[in-house]
């Protein structure tokens, strides 16, 4: 018994202008973005065909392709977010199974340390550019971004952080980020060697807003803003 998407349908979108004002939405989630000229790429309707079926109903979500572009307008970074397209109805009971297994060159945490009923899945791959990884670990993002030229020109690296509740809230947020984007600032070697890896610290933020997210009326996911700004 596995959480499956099934496609229901896409509505593409031409990256050729930023977002409008205001913070777009995902289904229930309000976003809130981190600093930057954002463009919509694309967006999608699914639904989760969840277990017990004697017990749990179909999940519609949706979801929305996102990418970040540098001061030269090159594409840097692409986040796609999925969660609930409403608040209501939740499920009194949804099995998830195989939600956060363990993979070869990438670094897993399975927070929820693998409960049936719920995810805490934090994935980080530092160069999802190479041997054909991003089309084998997460294939509909792999075809999402290759319709919609999603990929950084520049070699980048994956972070995915899934989580759900075992009313059947979900929310699951992928970023594709030039790995440069994840360095921090340099400005001597003390204040280096003191600082947490940026990376992992930023993969902390993310995973806390996220979190946050399927208790809040509003959906608010706040997007942490990236550790350097491509500053050369």
């Amino acid at each position: 018994m596995r959480a499956t998407a099934v496609l229901a349908a896409a509505l593409a979108t031409t990256a050729c202008a930023p977002l409008p004002p205001g913070e777009p939405h995902v289904g229930r989630a309000r976003l809130q973005l981190s600093p930057g000229e954002w463009v919509p790429l694309a967006q999608e309707d699914t639904v989760f065909d969840v277990r017990p079926d004697d017990l749990a109903h179909d999940l519609p979500m949706r979801s929305r392709l996102l990418g970040l572009r540098d001061a030269d307008g090159q594409l840097v970074a692409s986040v796609w977010v999925q969660t609930n397209a409403t608040s209501t109805p939740r499920d009194p009971v949804v099995l998830w199974q195989e939600a956060c297994p363990p993979q070869s060159g990438v670094q897993v945490q399975d927070a929820a340390q693998g409960s049936p009923v719920r995810i805490d899945c934090l994935r980080y791959r530092r160069r999802a550019d190479a041997d054909g990884y991003l089309a084998a670990s997460r294939p509909r993002l792999a075809v999402l971004a290759a319709e919609h030229h999603a990929l950084p020109a520049q070699p980048y690296s994956h972070v995915s952080y899934r989580y759900s509740t075992a009313e059947g809230g979900f929310i699951s947020v992928d970023v594709l980020a030039d790995r440069r984007l994840l360095r921090a600032p340099r400005y001597n070697n003390l204040e280096f060697l003191r600082a947490a890896p940026p990376a992992q610290a930023w993969m902390e933020q993310l995973r806390t807003a996220a979190q946050a997210s399927p208790a809040l009326l509003d959906g608010l996911l706040a997007l942490p803003p990236f550790p350097s700004q491509l500053v050369p």
